[in-house]
């Protein structure tokens, strides 16, 4: 927040006293969040279909359930060859705080709270209520170095502080059930008011001069990198000076990728 203040002061003014510090901030918010966040769900999707969106709805949704019911299959089989507790991505994550456990100095202060001290922050670890001062333990649900080192001296299994969000087994629940294709439009059981109900057409709006456009504008303060076009052949990716082309003419270097 700091470098923020110093480089945009308004910008840091605006974040802490009007938008607020848990709106944006996974250590301040008051709810549990997941590790991986992205700014725009619909557009992660929408590249998805990029080349789909312009179909009927109909053969739009074909392609979605498609394309789920490729992903769930896909991420079922992954979570049935799961052979660790926990799923690929929280294990690899996991595994190298062992490791860094073993180097820390416990003092137990009561039955369920411990005192862990070395490397660059200690901490106090409590393996009853799953927290630690150093808050890594607290907001990923995954313990830290801290509760390692705690559990071991406790000689409490280290998994069983773990959220079961992050188990296997939760894994293959999240992808449990098959998503099953609707089959052809004779085979559909439409209710009657629905088969009368009239839809009108949208409003069509006098389209602009030139072609449509198809990509999205980009948002306030998203870059994209334009790529380089040559001035001596007119291909994308390098500058004059590093062309290799023989001639000036374009023929035969029209670009791939139209530049956003």
């Amino acid at each position: 927040m700091t470098e923020i203040s110093h480089r945009y002061p308004r910008v840091a003014e605006y974040l802490e006293n009007e938008v607020g510090f848990e709106k944006w901030s996974r250590c301040h918010y008051p709810g549990l969040r997941y590790n991986i966040t992205t700014t725009n769900m619909v557009e992660s999707l929408n590249s998805m279909l990029v080349n789909a969106r312009d179909f009927p709805y109909v053969a739009l949704l074909d392609v979605i359930q498609e394309k789920m019911s490729k992903w769930w299959n896909d991420r079922r089989m992954v979570a049935m060859a799961i052979t660790a507790p926990l799923t690929p991505s929280r294990e690899s994550e996991f595994r190298p705080r062992f490791a860094q456990s073993n180097s820390r100095h416990t003092l137990q202060l009561n039955p369920v709270t411990y005192h862990v001290k070395g490397g660059e922050l200690e901490g106090v670890v409590d393996i009853f209520n799953k927290t630690c001062t150093c808050k890594e333990f607290d907001i990923d649900k995954l313990p830290c170095v801290h509760a390692i080192a705690a559990a071991h001296h406790a000689q409490v299994s280290v998994y069983s502080l773990v959220s079961p969000y992050y188990t296997k087994e939760y894994y293959a629940l999240a992808y449990g059930e098959t998503i099953y294709p609707v089959g052809s439009q004779s085979q559909w059981d439409v209710p009657n008011e629905v088969a009368t109900r009239v839809v009108l057409p949208r409003e069509v709006k006098e389209r602009k001069r030139g072609r449509p456009k198809t990509s999205r504008f980009p948002s306030v303060g998203e870059f994209r990198k334009r790529k380089n076009r040559c001035g001596k052949c007119g291909a994308y990716g390098h500058y004059k000076k590093k062309c290799n082309s023989q001639t000036g003419s374009t023929e035969g270097n029209q670009p791939t990728d139209v530049p956003v």
